[in-house]
């Protein structure tokens, strides 16, 4: 402690268990600051994840499709995940297996570029499909 009191530092102990306890003369607050800055980095540098959403219609052109699957590329080349989703309006509803098939068929498209994380469901009035991005050799 008189080490410590001399060098105008803290004496701190790490393991008390042992015989002699030992203990290590550090600045307790820089030692603070070092650990909640590591922290603080091991967060900034952990992934994120976005989710980009494309919505379809169940008679969704050939064109608009096509525009949607080039958009969708680009969103998976970025990383994000795609949430692909056909929205019913009124009687529409009847037509849920070409929604289907409009999903299925969009996941094949992007097959080299992500891949079917939750398979066509369909949650009230919306048909949903999540694909997530393929990780790069």
């Amino acid at each position: 402690m008189k080490m410590a009191d001399e060098l105008g530092l803290d004496l701190v102990e790490i393991s008390a268990k042992a015989d002699p306890p030992v203990c290590k003369i550090i600045d307790y607050q820089k030692y603070l600051y070092q650990q909640k800055k590591k922290a603080k980095e091991m967060k900034s540098n952990s992934a994120k994840i976005v989710i980009k959403e494309i919505r379809f219609g169940p008679n969704t052109d050939e064109h608009d499709f096509q525009f949607k699957l080039k958009h969708a590329m680009e969103f998976l080349q970025e990383g994000s995940k795609v949430k692909a989703s056909v929205f019913f309006k009124g009687r529409s509803i009847l037509y849920s297996d070409q929604g289907e098939k409009l999903l299925l068929r969009f996941a094949v498209e992007l097959e080299e570029y992500g891949r079917a994380e939750q398979m066509p469901k369909l949650e009230g009035k919306r048909m949903i499909m999540m694909i997530a991005p393929v990780k790069k050799k």
